[in-house]
Order: structure tokens, then sequence, then C-alpha cells
């Protein structure tokens, strides 16, 4: 893999790691069609992620600022309780990377990716087409409960084509949670697993395994750039409620992909 071929996949991460269309579902279609065959396919995946993460921070810095202030306080508050939703959705996706790690590597450099991607689209699809629907009954707050349970959507976004965002954030939706909520509430949810992979990896000597450092560095930084525009963006998309497109994107996207696979 080369420098270009390091930056273009770098854009594609940081496009769709917050528009609900699996950005990991992208990743792989982006990486055959430009021929780009990696020893350790799942390093370069988390140093993308870890773009993605850095805009992130960027872009909600002062909702961070906000927690950490309130983090520390003596008597218990919002922020806390909050904070504390966060570390409750980090559970199963903890457990998934865990228990799953190799076999979800192994599965991403399988020949049949592209069917996998393309079944796991058309299920994203189907969730936003859901969310976008339903009419569930509006909450103030997210609950522990519903923390847990958008969670358990975040661990099944593991699997290569199921967009996280989308299904947190159609999960949320139709727990009867706030678009601006839940869209937030996704966005910081995976902060910390995708840091602590990046961590692991780096004092494990695994980070740059397989990818020269400088391709890697191209990027990273490619995803962070696009990552920020796209994450402000997808703040205002859900907030005007426009998730149907994505579903028909993702149905089209899915179709494709599986029939490449086949023909």
């Amino acid at each position: 893999m080369d420098t270009l071929q390091a930056i273009l996949l770098g854009i594609v991460q940081g496009i769709t790691e917050f528009l609900p269309v699996s950005s990991s579902g992208h990743l792989q279609i982006a990486k055959e069609l430009l021929g780009v065959e990696l020893e350790e396919n799942l390093t370069f995946d988390v140093a993308l992620h870890a773009g993605t993460v850095l805009s992130t921070i960027v872009v909600l810095w002062s909702e961070i600022q906000r927690l950490l202030r309130g983090l520390f306080s003596r008597r218990f508050n919002e922020e806390q309780a909050y904070v504390l939703k966060l570390l409750l959705s980090m559970i199963p996706i903890g457990i998934v990377g865990f228990l799953l790690k190799d076999q979800l590597n192994a599965m991403l450099e399988s020949p049949g990716i592209l069917a996998i991607v393309g079944a796991m689209l058309l299920l994203t699809a189907a969730l936003l087409a859901f969310a976008y629907y339903a009419k569930p009954r509006q909450k103030e707050t997210i609950s522990y409960r519903d923390a847990f349970i958008i969670g358990l959507a975040q661990a099944c976004a593991a699997m290569p084509g199921l967009s996280r965002s989308g299904s947190t954030i159609a999960t949320g939706l139709l727990l009867g949670n706030k678009k601006t909520a839940v869209a937030q509430f996704s966005f910081l949810m995976v902060l910390i697993p995708i840091l602590g992979e990046t961590f692991l990896q780096a004092v494990s000597g695994e980070l740059t395994a397989g990818v020269d450092g400088g391709v890697l560095a191209a990027g990273f930084i490619a995803s962070f750039i696009t990552g920020c525009l796209a994450c402000k963006f997808m703040l205002e998309v859900v907030k005007r409620g426009k998730l149907i497109w994505f579903a028909l994107y993702c149905a089209a996207v899915g179709i494709v992909s599986i029939l490449s696979y086949i023909f």
C-alpha cells in the first residue's frame, strides 16, 4: 500500500465513521477497489479509527470539558451520571473486543468479506428505516438501561458492514431518546474503546506491524481532517431527522456489494 492509497482510505474512513453507512464496510469495499492487501488489516483500521476519535474530541471539546469539570465534583451530579452511562455503554464492546478480536480480524481477510459487508449494510438500512418511521414517546434524558442497550448495539456493530453510528443512533431513537442527545452520546461512547485499543497495540509494538509508519500517518491525518467535517455534518443531519436517505444508500451499496461477490 502506498501513501496515496492510505490517504484515500483515510478519507473514506473519516467521512463514513460518523455517517450511518458503516465505515468498516466502506473501508473493505475501498480496499477491494484499490487492490490493497494488508498483513495486519485490523492494525491499519485501528489507526484510521484513532484519527476519527481525535476529530470527535476536537468537535465535541466543549462538551468533553464540561463533563471533565463535573467529573471531579464532590457531589454526585449530571456530568458524573453521564460519564457512568458512557462507561456502562462501553462494557459490551469491551467484551466483544477481548473475546472475538482474532475472529473479527480473520473475517476481514476472508474471501467472502464483500458478501458479509453487503448483508450487514442491508441490516443497517433496515434499522435506519425503522428508526425513521417509528414514533416512540420522547424521553428527557438517556437512562442507564438505554445506555447499556445502545452499548449492545455498538457491540453488534463490530461486524463489518453494520454501521456503528447507524446502529447506536437508531437504537437510541427507537428507545425514545432525543435526536441530538443520541447523536452526541453515540459519538462520545466510542472514544475510550478506540483509544484503549490503540494504546494496547502501541504498547505491544503492533501498531506499525505490516504497515509503513509514513503510510500509517498519512491515513491517520486524512481520517482526522475528514472526520472533523463529517462529525459536524452528521450532528446537523440527525437534528433534522433525514436518516431515511442513508437507509436507501446503505440498501443500494449492500445490494451492489453482494452482487459483486456473486458475479
